[in-house]
């Protein structure tokens, strides 16, 4: 059986190859350490192997998450719209999961109201899967006022 620190380190691994594989996602090296992850220009979140997951959303809505105890503020950045998450066990990696995914379609969301955004971005449905997502009234009212 894995030690804790190994189980993280895998759970981790595992939400580095899922998120790889989201249409228009670039996955490259932290200037912090870890693994960050980009939707065009736009950094959506970066994970560390012992398991800390920053995770960057527009104010209100990083505010309806916390308010509904889905995450934290970030462990330094406190007033801004990023959040720190922790992943302990692979139990935690469904709910990672869906926390970068919201960021992912915010993000997504926000490049396709360019010009060039709006075309590069057309094959990810955002509506569908933040619909899939299953989120709350305040979390979905946070989501469109972005």
């Amino acid at each position: 059986m894995a030690s804790d620190r190994e189980a993280v380190a895998q759970t981790v691994q595992r939400l580095i190859d899922e998120v790889s594989e989201w249409p228009h996602v670039t996955v490259g090296d932290h200037r912090f350490g870890g693994t960050e992850f980009r939707v065009g220009p736009r950094e959506i979140g970066h994970v560390h192997a012992w398991g800390m997951l920053d995770i960057a959303y527009l104010r209100k809505l990083r505010d309806a998450l916390i308010d509904e105890d889905h995450t934290g503020p970030h462990h330094l950045l406190t007033e801004s719209g990023w959040t720190t998450e922790y992943i302990e066990s692979p139990a935690d990696y469904d709910h990672a999961q869906w926390l970068l995914r919201l960021s992912y379609l915010y993000h997504v969301n926000v490049l396709k109201g360019t010009p060039a955004g709006a075309e590069e971005f057309a094959d990810v449905d955002v509506e569908d899967e933040l619909a899939s997502l299953d989120t709350s009234e305040a979390v979905r009212a946070a989501f469109e006022r972005c």
